[in-house]
């Protein structure tokens, strides 16, 4: 059952429009994952971008992504605890298949979560890596989750700028992943988002989010009128300033959502004189 919300339990469920892409970029094998799961009006969308040789990237996101959802049809829940436990089952699942498959020991992913209550209309998310999730509203950007990498670390001292989060040479190199030994802990948001109507929100590997920035995304958002409208707008702007590139094109994977309010508009008043 879902925890306790503070919302009222007679509101009207929000209304999701979701879109999606993965494609291999430059690369021989998409190592990212991805997969979404609607459940007593409790939505759950994943997407993970998998670390290792050998295909052991590919099966790290796989066993990410299908370890959240298993648990999350299992036993769907709202909260940043529900929220916490899914990753916790996941980063287990991963242990045991590492300890199984020893070639595959050093096999990781990211990976981030988004949670809908569209009853209680509001939103949690969680990730660990450099997956990203960002929150829209009325075309600008809300949030976004800070990565866990060197390159951030650096920019929070001070010492880089934050444009080098998508060029430094070294941004690859994480703090945080599924199925990394030592690794620091997700970062979960411990307050709900309440939601609004065209409410639109992006999860995306790094592949995506180094090719295109926010002040596009932005533009892109603020031009359509669907979450495939929007994904393809945005997907567009990263072949574009990919292909314009002199580097191998990573894995690409993106999620988008947008949120629909379906109550009618409340009728505007006029006054007689």
């Amino acid at each position: 059952m879902p925890e306790p919300s503070l919302l009222s339990d007679t509101a009207v469920p929000v209304v999701l429009g979701l879109a999606q892409l993965s494609h291999a970029g430059g690369r021989q094998v998409n190592q990212d994952s991805w997969g979404s799961v609607l459940q007593d009006e409790l939505a759950c969308v994943i997407v993970a971008d998998g670390v290792g040789g050998e295909y052991g990237g590919e099966i790290a996101s796989n066993v990410v992504v299908h370890s959240i959802m298993e648990m999350f049809v299992e036993e769907a829940s709202f909260g940043p605890r529900a929220l916490q436990s899914y990753i916790e089952h996941a980063v287990e699942q991963l242990k045991r298949r590492q300890t199984q498959i020893p070639r595959l020991k050093d096999m990781s992913s990211t990976v981030a979560v988004l949670l809908i209550d569209q009853k209680n209309r509001c939103a949690l998310w969680a990730h660990m890596g450099d997956t990203r999730l960002y929150l829209f509203r009325q075309g600008k950007l809300l949030s976004a989750t800070r990565d866990h990498s060197l390159i951030q670390q650096f920019v929070d001292a001070g010492h880089c700028s934050a444009e080098q989060l998508r060029r430094h040479p070294r941004r690859s190199i994480l703090s945080a992943a599924v199925g990394v030994e030592g690794s620091a802990p997700a970062t979960v948001t411990q307050s709900v988002t309440e939601l609004q109507g065209d409410d639109a929100f992006l999860i995306c590997t790094d592949g995506f989010w180094e090719w295109i920035n926010e002040a596009e995304m932005e533009q892109a958002a603020s031009q359509a009128d669907s979450a495939q409208d929007w994904l393809d707008n945005m997907h567009a702007l990263v072949e574009k300033n990919g292909s314009a590139s002199n580097v191998p094109l990573d894995n690409c994977t993106a999620f988008t959502i947008r949120i629909a309010d379906p109550r009618p508009a409340a009728p505007s008043t006029t006054f007689e004189c």
